[in-house]
């Protein structure tokens, strides 16, 4: 392998983990699948330095990630609350629904 294609690898291995990052923080946080791109921004940093060694398990990112939230970032930790609060609400019409 040249020190190109090394290289190359190496990219796309740091951005497949930082996406797989990026995306467990999101569902952690949302009620859904979908994630908003503030989580994308304001949270991959502290999924990477609290939970790496977590990665690409995402229900063990996600698990982390509350485990430390009193370690993230002032941004995150909004977006975090934000996103669950409303989770929560969609939850509880969900519930009354039924």
């Amino acid at each position: 392998m040249t020190r190109t294609q090394t290289i190359a690898s190496l990219f796309k291995s740091t951005a497949s983990l930082l996406a797989v990052a990026t995306t467990a923080i999101a569902l952690q946080t949302s009620p859904g699948l979908a994630f908003s791109s503030e989580a994308q921004q304001m949270c991959t940093g502290d999924a990477m330095r609290l939970c790496s060694s977590e990665i690409p398990d995402i229900p063990r990112v996600r698990a982390c990630m509350v485990r430390n939230k009193a370690q993230v970032s002032p941004g995150c930790r909004a977006v975090m609350d934000r996103e669950a609060a409303v989770g929560a609400a969609s939850r509880k019409r969900e519930a009354a629904a039924q």
